[in-house]
Protein backbone atom coordinates (compact mmCIF):
# COMPACT_ATOMS: atom_id res chain seq x y z
CA UNK A 1 0.00 0.00 0.00
CA UNK A 2 3.01 2.59 0.63
CA UNK A 3 4.62 1.66 -2.41
CA UNK A 4 1.15 2.72 -4.13
CA UNK A 5 0.83 6.10 -2.32
CA UNK A 6 4.59 6.94 -2.96
CA UNK A 7 3.77 6.31 -6.72
CA UNK A 8 0.80 8.52 -6.61
CA UNK A 9 2.72 11.35 -4.64
CA UNK A 10 5.50 11.23 -7.61
CA UNK A 11 3.24 11.71 -9.94
CA UNK A 12 1.13 14.30 -8.29
CA UNK A 13 3.97 16.16 -7.49
CA UNK A 14 5.91 15.63 -10.98
CA UNK A 15 2.29 17.38 -12.52
CA UNK A 16 1.98 19.82 -10.28
CA UNK A 17 5.24 20.57 -11.43
CA UNK A 18 4.30 20.74 -14.86
CA UNK A 19 0.65 22.45 -13.97
CA UNK A 20 2.61 25.87 -11.79
CA UNK A 21 6.20 26.10 -13.78
CA UNK A 22 6.10 24.68 -16.87
CA UNK A 23 2.84 24.91 -18.70
CA UNK A 24 2.64 28.72 -17.96
CA UNK A 25 5.77 29.21 -19.73
CA UNK A 26 5.07 27.46 -22.51
CA UNK A 27 1.53 29.19 -22.97
CA UNK A 28 3.12 32.78 -22.29
CA UNK A 29 5.81 31.82 -24.71
CA UNK A 30 3.01 30.59 -27.43
CA UNK A 31 1.05 33.79 -26.60
CA UNK A 32 4.10 35.96 -27.72
CA UNK A 33 3.92 34.43 -31.22
CA UNK A 34 0.66 36.76 -31.77
CA UNK A 35 -3.00 35.73 -33.15
CA UNK A 36 -3.91 32.86 -30.45
CA UNK A 37 -6.67 31.91 -33.04
CA UNK A 38 -4.42 30.24 -35.57
CA UNK A 39 -1.64 29.01 -32.60
CA UNK A 40 -1.05 25.36 -32.80
CA UNK A 41 1.43 25.51 -30.08
CA UNK A 42 -0.85 27.89 -27.29
CA UNK A 43 -3.52 25.51 -28.15
CA UNK A 44 -1.71 22.62 -27.29
CA UNK A 45 -0.45 23.80 -24.17
CA UNK A 46 -3.90 24.67 -23.25
CA UNK A 47 -4.85 21.27 -24.40
CA UNK A 48 -2.25 19.57 -21.97
CA UNK A 49 -3.28 21.97 -19.02
CA UNK A 50 -6.36 20.97 -18.58
CA UNK A 51 -5.31 17.21 -19.35
CA UNK A 52 -3.38 17.77 -16.13
CA UNK A 53 -5.56 19.41 -14.32
CA UNK A 54 -8.06 16.47 -14.56
CA UNK A 55 -5.46 14.21 -13.96
CA UNK A 56 -4.08 15.31 -10.86
CA UNK A 57 -7.99 15.62 -9.21
CA UNK A 58 -8.29 11.88 -10.91
CA UNK A 59 -4.86 11.07 -8.77
CA UNK A 60 -5.41 13.08 -5.42
CA UNK A 61 -9.12 11.53 -5.58
CA UNK A 62 -7.54 7.96 -5.82
CA UNK A 63 -4.87 8.81 -2.73
CA UNK A 64 -7.67 9.77 -0.49
CA UNK A 65 -9.26 6.72 -1.40
CA UNK A 66 -6.06 4.71 -0.23
CA UNK A 67 -6.18 6.58 2.67
CA UNK A 68 -9.53 5.83 3.59
CA UNK A 69 -8.69 1.79 3.19
CA UNK A 70 -9.10 -0.04 7.12
CA UNK A 71 -6.40 -2.53 7.10
CA UNK A 72 -8.51 -4.04 10.27
CA UNK A 73 -11.43 -4.74 7.67
CA UNK A 74 -9.44 -6.89 5.12
CA UNK A 75 -10.27 -10.95 5.87
CA UNK A 76 -7.77 -12.88 7.53
CA UNK A 77 -9.34 -16.53 6.84
CA UNK A 78 -10.87 -14.86 3.27
CA UNK A 79 -9.24 -13.67 0.17
CA UNK A 80 -9.11 -9.84 0.16
CA UNK A 81 -6.86 -6.71 -1.08
CA UNK A 82 -3.28 -8.04 -1.34
CA UNK A 83 -4.37 -12.08 -1.32
CA UNK A 84 -1.92 -14.51 -2.90
CA UNK A 85 -4.42 -16.82 -4.42
CA UNK A 86 -3.37 -20.72 -5.81
CA UNK A 87 -6.07 -21.80 -7.95
CA UNK A 88 -6.24 -25.24 -9.74
CA UNK A 89 -8.28 -24.73 -13.45
CA UNK A 90 -10.80 -27.12 -13.34
CA UNK A 91 -11.15 -27.20 -16.75
CA UNK A 92 -7.49 -27.05 -17.80
CA UNK A 93 -5.92 -28.84 -14.62
CA UNK A 94 -3.27 -26.99 -13.62
CA UNK A 95 -2.36 -24.35 -11.19
CA UNK A 96 -2.78 -20.66 -11.25
CA UNK A 97 -1.28 -18.26 -8.68
CA UNK A 98 -2.88 -14.75 -8.40
CA UNK A 99 -2.33 -12.08 -5.99
CA UNK A 100 -5.06 -9.25 -5.86
CA UNK A 101 -3.95 -6.18 -6.06
CA UNK A 102 -5.25 -2.50 -7.22
CA UNK A 103 -6.08 -1.28 -10.55
CA UNK A 104 -2.48 0.86 -10.17
CA UNK A 105 -0.48 -2.70 -9.66
CA UNK A 106 -2.56 -4.95 -12.12
CA UNK A 107 -0.34 -6.76 -14.36
CA UNK A 108 -1.90 -9.53 -16.03
CA UNK A 109 1.55 -11.56 -17.04
CA UNK A 110 3.03 -11.58 -13.50
CA UNK A 111 -0.46 -12.57 -12.35
CA UNK A 112 -1.15 -9.35 -10.46
CA UNK A 113 -4.87 -8.84 -10.56
CA UNK A 114 -7.44 -6.22 -10.01
CA UNK A 115 -9.91 -6.82 -6.98
CA UNK A 116 -11.82 -5.25 -9.53
CA UNK A 117 -11.69 -7.36 -12.33
CA UNK A 118 -14.00 -10.56 -13.45
CA UNK A 119 -11.40 -13.04 -11.48
CA UNK A 120 -11.00 -10.62 -8.88
CA UNK A 121 -14.24 -10.05 -8.01
CA UNK A 122 -14.99 -13.90 -8.06
CA UNK A 123 -12.12 -15.02 -5.64
CA UNK A 124 -13.09 -11.96 -3.33
CA UNK A 125 -14.38 -13.42 0.47
CA UNK A 126 -14.01 -16.72 -1.03
CA UNK A 127 -12.03 -19.67 0.92
CA UNK A 128 -9.74 -22.90 0.65
CA UNK A 129 -11.25 -25.25 -0.34
CA UNK A 130 -14.30 -23.41 -2.63
CA UNK A 131 -15.41 -23.56 -6.04
CA UNK A 132 -15.60 -20.46 -7.73
CA UNK A 133 -17.03 -19.90 -10.79
CA UNK A 134 -15.82 -16.92 -12.92
CA UNK A 135 -17.59 -15.32 -15.73
CA UNK A 136 -15.02 -14.70 -18.72
CA UNK A 137 -15.04 -13.18 -21.99
CA UNK A 138 -14.79 -16.98 -23.20
CA UNK A 139 -17.57 -18.50 -20.95
CA UNK A 140 -17.55 -19.56 -17.31
CA UNK A 141 -14.14 -21.19 -15.64
CA UNK A 142 -14.18 -22.97 -12.42
CA UNK A 143 -11.40 -23.15 -10.27
CA UNK A 144 -10.87 -24.56 -6.56
CA UNK A 145 -8.85 -22.27 -4.27
CA UNK A 146 -5.99 -24.53 -3.19
CA UNK A 147 -4.11 -21.71 -1.05
CA UNK A 148 -4.52 -18.65 0.31
CA UNK A 149 -2.02 -15.89 1.71
CA UNK A 150 -3.59 -13.01 3.00
CA UNK A 151 -2.00 -9.57 3.14
CA UNK A 152 -1.86 -9.79 7.16
CA UNK A 153 0.10 -13.33 6.53
CA UNK A 154 3.08 -11.42 4.70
Amino acid sequence: MEEIKKKLQAEIAALEHELRSELPKEIAKARAHGDLSENAEYHAAKERQSFVDARLSQLKKRLGEFSMIDMTKIPRDRVGLGSTVVVLDLDKDEEVRYKLTTSEETDVHAGLISTSSPIGKSLLNKEVGDIVRIQIPGGVKEVEILSLKTIHDS
